[in-house]
């Protein structure tokens, strides 16, 4: 796995395909391959770009405080590192937010940007929900135990966990064949989910933004939806129906075909400008 020197922390990631780069931002605790679903589609027309955020897969674990702004800073460092001077950007849940300060404050570096589940502000139930987590975490002592009887039940319908049993074991299995993230980069990770605040950056983003949630999605619902579709002037809205938080792993097919649309069209458009 390539890495790079970018914002004084060393950063992992991986690169498939070819075509205009297309930066993918993980979610909370996850690592690069959280996207493996989408990159299989998505590297067909782009080149991928799949980061480890700071404190996660292989890319350096700091003390310190984090914030959402400082994960968007290490993206924007990173892509100067890379040679990249602009891409479509990606990002789901704390991915989303991240995006947000990146748009915001690197709009030159972010050709269109996708907001998946994400969310403009922490509420008081955004907090107390992942105060939750981080409680599971430390008496479990193994992130990724508490991801998997924690944060999947907000993930995932109960329809789907009573019709696919067995997919939701695979990609239990999956998360516990990834790297494990220290419980002290998870408590400094989701301590930057609490405090994230972009609702008032979101009037500086100008590139063309695709905002979508689930419309099952209870921690990041559609609540936010209208504040973020006002306020990133002449962004689009898709709501996946019969979907939780993760639309990219309940509705696979449909969540690539749609996304990978719009990713598509902004190129063209570049492409044609």
């Amino acid at each position: 796995m390539p890495k790079l020197k970018a914002n004084n922390i060393t950063m992992n990631y991986e690169q498939q395909g070819a075509g205009e780069p297309l930066i993918l931002i993980p979610y909370l605790s996850a690592d690069h391959a959280c996207y493996a679903f989408q990159v299989a589609e998505y590297a067909k027309h782009f080149t991928c770009i799949s980061l480890d955020l700071r404190g996660t897969g292989e890319t350096d674990k700091p003390a310190g405080v984090w914030s959402t702004e400082l994960l968007a800073d290490d993206v924007a460092a990173f892509m100067q590192a890379a040679g990249i001077q602009r891409a479509h950007v990606s990002g789901m849940s704390l991915g989303g937010a991240i995006g947000m300060w990146l748009a915001a404050k690197h709009p030159d570096k972010v050709k269109s940007l996708l907001l998946h589940s994400s969310w403009p502000k922490t509420d008081g139930f955004v907090t107390t929900v992942v105060e939750g987590w981080q409680v599971m975490a430390k008496a479990l002592q193994s992130v990724p135990e508490m991801v998997i009887r924690g944060i999947f039940p907000w993930c995932f319908t109960p329809e789907l966990y009573a019709s696919k049993p067995d997919y939701i074991q695979s990609l239990a299995a999956f998360v516990r064949s990834r790297p494990e993230q220290p419980l002290a980069a998870f408590i400094q990770q989701s301590n930057a989910v609490i405090a994230h605040d972009a609702a008032g950056q979101l009037d500086r983003i100008s590139t063309p933004t695709l905002i979508t949630f689930g419309r099952a999605d209870m921690v990041t619902s559609t609540r936010f939806a209208d504040q973020m579709n006002r306020g990133i002037r002449g962004s689009e809205l898709l709501i996946f129906e019969g979907c939780a938080h993760a639309a990219l792993y309940e509705k696979t097919e449909e969540f690539n075909q749609k996304t990978l649309r719009f990713l598509q069209r902004h190129a063209a458009a570049g492409a044609a400008a």
